[in-house]
């Protein structure tokens, strides 16, 4: 198999939460996936039991407003809630590297990945106390012990939120329907992707760092900026049980701060244009660049690709 990556680059502008034309519906404007030819031994893939978390209130810790819920950290996540006056974040810190989010201060629940592995974590809850300064509120530790590796990247997240009665998840099914084995459920959503979803200029010019991604929306609407396309690539993904990371960081030879997707294969044997999938490994895959027809200078041998966070 192969996917067709040509690409053709506005620019992406999407920013992280850290500081960090309509178009009619997919459902009734895209093409239809592409589909084995059923024969006598076609089997559908299969996908494992929905991977859902959620936030467990009845087992939360905190003070001042402030909760955090620990109790799924062997699931890849951690929960977080806050009522409060100011201004919010979260930081998650395992050794030298913080993520640090944006957290309602209405009480609002979120999860949040544990994409560090296995070691010990930090999470504060911090309130801003003047322009861009901040005060802890609550903090708690944990020793994170993963049930596998892939757990932070199988569930909904603040970044990829979706559900088991989401619309790009009853979407995913269908086109895992159409497909033998985990690389044709891949090939099928990328290409379902990028013949669904156009770039959105003037999102791009005038997103805020407090931007956060719907899936259901950038399905629904047909348009969205890079981390549209790489929350929705991996909502469906992980829907089906395929491991899937948002990445983001930086892309030669424009330094350009991009937000793409990897996915996890056992299978091998599939090469894209310029690099090869490989088995048992984390492989690349670019659902804004592909879709929207640029100079494959953007792709090369993935070598131009830095990764700076990953969610």
């Amino acid at each position: 198999m192969a996917l067709l990556i040509l690409l053709n680059l506005w620019g992406c502008v999407a920013q992280t939460g850290e500081d960090p034309e309509a178009q009619p519906a997919p459902e009734t404007q895209a093409a239809q996936p592409k589909q084995e030819e059923p024969g006598e031994d076609f089997v559908p893939y299969q996908a494992p039991a929905f991977a859902d978390s959620a936030f467990h209130s009845e087992a939360a810790q905190g003070a001042d407003g402030a909760l955090i819920d620990l109790s799924a950290t062997a699931q890849g996540y951690v929960g977080a809630s806050a009522q409060r006056e100011g201004k919010l974040k979260f930081q998650v810190t395992m050794g030298d590297t913080t993520y640090t989010y944006n957290l309602p201060s209405d009480g609002t629940p979120e999860i949040f990945p544990l994409q560090g592995g296995n070691g010990e974590y930090t999470f504060c809850v911090l309130e801003e106390v003047s322009e861009g300064k901040y005060a802890k509120v609550y903090e708690a530790m944990a020793t994170v012990a993963l049930s596998d590796e892939f757990q932070p990247f199988l569930r909904p997240s603040q970044y990829v939120p979706y559900g088991p009665d989401s619309a790009c998840v009853r979407k995913a099914g269908e086109i895992a329907a159409t497909q033998s084995d985990a690389l044709g459920v891949v090939e099928a959503v990328f290409d379902y992707i990028c013949e669904s979803v156009t770039y959105d200029k003037e999102l791009a010019q005038t997103v805020e760092s407090s931007y956060l991604p719907d899936p259901d929306k950038t399905l629904q609407s047909g348009k969205g900026i890079c981390f549209d396309y790489a929350s929705l690539a991996a909502a469906m993904l992980r829907s089906q049980g395929i491991p899937t990371k948002m990445v983001f960081g930086y892309v030669q030879p424009d330094e350009l701060y991009h937000a793409w997707n990897m996915f996890y294969t056992q299978e091998s044997g599939w090469v894209t244009v310029q690099y090869e999938v490989e088995s048992n490994s984390w492989n690349r895959l670019d659902p804004t660049f592909a879709a929207n027809g640029s100079d494959a200078e953007f792709i090369g041998d993935g070598t131009n690709y830095t990764d700076t966070k990953y969610f």
